[in-house]
């Protein structure tokens, strides 16, 4: 398969665009040739399988089953059958010498932490200073790496300067940009590509059996790839949301004003925060999508029906630096609404007004 090398900096850190099987691949020839590095970093947009991945190359060295190169799928595969006993500790999390480190409930407030604490990291220390309790390999899994918070990620630094033998640190990130240099220039680096349309399909078809093919190919497009988010897109009913964005859109500069204030007092509505927040992630990710395809820079096909032939009537209207420019002044009132509690259906008219204003010119 294919490779980008996009960066390498560092004594063991590269960085590689690549996919899944490749991916898999790199990890079982570094095994195999015992130069197994204290960290990997796997990076790549949300719910494409960076922890499936994680999860994968933990159970491979915990079997200590790669001195043979045909592991459990066979070659060039991390593959392990969910009923055996390994499969099952880890699943369970009673695996001695495995360690998933997230962000936690705070027991004071009895609320999710908004990042990985520093203690939760030098705990770290500790469980890498032990015996593997199997005589293996200890790994930790930090999920949201880029959660840390400064002291943790200096504590991490420290671990990751001086790495204890036969322990390895997986660290799945979502924005690496946000971790300190120092920490990504010491792991080797995997950035995973979403998955190929087609494979993105096949896995929301497993996990949404009930969806049908249509439903399947426009959540995996306006998801680009990622079967989580497309999951999390259906149990919001993300897909129904954005054609209603649509057909509101559609005859841009025109509007229909009873519509879009029918959508303002239902949004607007004390049991419809989680629908508003939908509809303007929902917002956000036409705008993105309307100015990467009108840039070239993506490939775009129909989430819902027209919406490639409304994306070029506007970017030809109107140049992209406006479209732009809009889907940055909305994120910005979206943060000012969330932040002084602007009234929902005011922030839905001004939008409105905003993409007129913006087709017009």
């Amino acid at each position: 398969m294919a490779e980008q090398s996009v960066q390498a900096t560092g004594p063991v850190a590269t960085a590689t665009l690549i996919g899944h099987e490749a991916a898999e691949l790199a990890f079982l020839e570094t095994a195999a040739a015992h130069r197994m590095p204290h960290a990997w970093l796997l990076s790549g947009p949300r719910g494409i399988g960076k922890m499936t991945l994680a999860y994968r190359m933990a159970r491979c060295l915990l079997s200590r089953g790669v001195a043979g190169g045909d592991l459990f799928g066979g070659p060039g595969s991390l593959q392990m059958p969910p009923e055996s006993d390994l499969f099952r500790r880890i699943l369970a999390g009673g695996h001695g010498d495995l360690r998933l480190i997230e962000r936690i409930v705070n027991p004071t407030t009895k609320k999710l932490r908004t990042e990985i604490a520093v203690d939760q990291i030098r705990g770290l220390s500790r469980f890498f200073s032990l015996t593997g309790a199997e005589g293996g390999w200890r790994i930790a899994i930090i999920d949201g790496a880029e959660e840390m918070n400064p002291n943790a990620a200096n504590a991490l630094l420290k671990l990751l300067e001086e790495p204890p033998e036969h322990c390895l640190l997986l660290l799945v990130s979502h924005g690496p940009g946000r971790l300190l240099p120092t920490i990504r220039s010491r792991c080797r680096q995997l950035i995973l590509r979403p998955l190929k349309e087609a494979d993105a399909i096949a896995v929301l078809a497993q996990q949404l059996p009930d969806l049908d093919q249509h439903e399947c190919l426009g959540l995996v497009r306006l998801a680009e790839g990622s079967p989580g988010r497309a999951v999390a897109m259906a149990a919001e009913g993300g897909l129904q949301t954005y054609g209603e964005l649509l057909a509101l859109v559609g005859d841009l500069p025109e509007l229909d004003y009873a519509a879009v204030h029918a959508l303002g007092d239902r949004l607007a509505r004390a049991n419809n925060e989680g629908a508003y927040r939908v509809w303007v992630d929902l917002l956000r990710l036409w705008l993105s999508r309307l100015a990467r395809g009108g840039a070239g820079l993506d490939q775009m096909s129909d989430a819902v029906t027209g919406e490639v032939a409304l994306a070029s009537r506007l970017t030809m209207a109107v140049g992209l630096d406006r479209w732009v420019e809009l889907w940055e002044k909305i994120g910005a009132l979206a943060m000012r609404a969330e932040r002084v509690n602007l009234d929902r259906k005011q922030v839905v008219l001004n939008v409105f007004m905003a993409l007129q204003s913006t087709a017009r010119h």
